[in-house]
């Protein structure tokens, strides 16, 4: 690999072909033709009717297939003027982390592969699971926001000295966390912790935590039978109204919908 490392693949291309799921990670040259078997495999699958998948400039190898014809598409934010310009019949969206047409999906740069590869867990095996792979790999169960965020982002950041705080603040949602409590944990001044977590995350620690309790707030609508002032408490938002404010602001439905479309009436 560019990293120096060795990538051992025992499987082949006819084992792609009878794939459920094929996730199509970045690779150089992006911009090189792919093999007529590559392609041909990938165009199998997707007549299959089976799911593809992109990670970064990933959705090159898509794109030259045909594949991502007349969708919506993204890649890292470095390279979406050049997938636009390359495949018109793409709409290439610039201001997201990762787009879902179904049985086709595209992420922007590699860490927001693992927003689209939770996003996926939780579209197959429920809020629960993806939620339990977040905390494992302390990552936030959803990330509010696109790629524009990341744009311009200075180099050398930090990576991963408050992931304790951030564990710890999961699994205290619901005690309302503040900035303040997240500081006293890390043993910093909130202003180191602001300035940690953002280069950390990309997000300050409430816009992070936000996110997190309103995932919590979901798995809790499909999985418990609890009403929405009692989620709202768990969550640590306090009161229903502020649950449903946020509820809908990110996920675009309110808690009773959103409960509906999963256990139905």
């Amino acid at each position: 690999s560019a990293d120096g490392y060795g990538l051992v693949v025992p499987g082949t291309l006819a084992d792609l072909r009878k794939a459920d799921t094929v996730i199509v990670p970045g690779y150089l040259d992006h911009a090189r033709p792919l093999g007529d078997d590559v392609l041909d495999a990938l165009r199998h699958v997707h007549g299959r009717g089976k799911r593809l998948m992109s990670i970064c400039v990933g959705a090159f190898a898509l794109a030259q297939a045909g594949i991502l014809e007349g969708l919506r598409a993204t890649t890292h934010w470095q390279n979406t003027a050049e997938l636009a310009r390359r495949y018109p019949n793409v709409t290439v969206d610039r201001d997201v982390l990762y787009v879902d047409e179904g049985d086709v999906l595209t992420s922007a740069g590699v860490a927001a592969g693992i927003d689209l590869c939770l996003h996926v867990i939780r579209r197959d095996l429920g809020a629960p699971v993806a939620n339990h792979t977040a905390r494992a790999i302390v990552a936030a169960p959803h990330r509010d926001g696109g790629q524009a965020q990341f744009v311009g982002a200075p180099a050398g950041r930090p990576t991963g000295s408050l992931a304790g705080t951030r564990v710890w603040a999961l699994d205290n949602q619901q005690n309302a966390v503040s900035v303040r409590d997240l500081a006293r944990h890390a043993g910093v001044s909130k202003r180191t912790l602001a300035r940690r977590w953002r280069g950390e995350t990309g997000l300050t620690p409430l816009q992070w935590l936000l996110p997190a309790r309103i995932q919590l707030a979901r798995e809790l609508l499909e999985a418990a039978d609890l009403g929405v002032d009692q989620i709202a408490t768990r969550c640590g938002l306090g009161t229903a109204a502020n649950l449903r404010l946020h509820f809908r602001r990110l996920v675009g439905a309110t808690p009773t919908a959103y409960r509906r479309s999963f256990v139905g009436d």
